[in-house]
């Protein structure tokens, strides 16, 4: 998964929405795609800003997790492992 857009970007598009553009005209202005445009404008309507999302997979939801009370435990036992 790539990196999200850089914030000074957010900001930049940020700018353009508060000026009236629609979010289709910011993402033209700024060369990014108009479902870009489009997501991050609605993002800002509803909460204000257009903050990159989580990513990556959830804390404690590997295929460890099941087991970490063990792991803990053998760790506490002997912590030179």
């Amino acid at each position: 998964m790539s990196a999200p857009l850089p914030s000074a970007l957010r900001a930049r598009f940020q700018r353009y929405i508060e000026e009236g553009l629609s979010g289709r005209a910011a993402a033209a202005r700024l060369k990014l795609s108009p479902a870009t445009g489009a997501r991050w404008r609605h993002q800002i309507q509803t909460t204000g800003r257009a903050d990159p999302a989580v990513q990556g997979r959830p804390k404690g939801s590997g295929k460890l997790a099941p087991h970490v009370g063990f792991f803990e435990e053998l760790i506490a036992q002997d912590p030179d492992i």
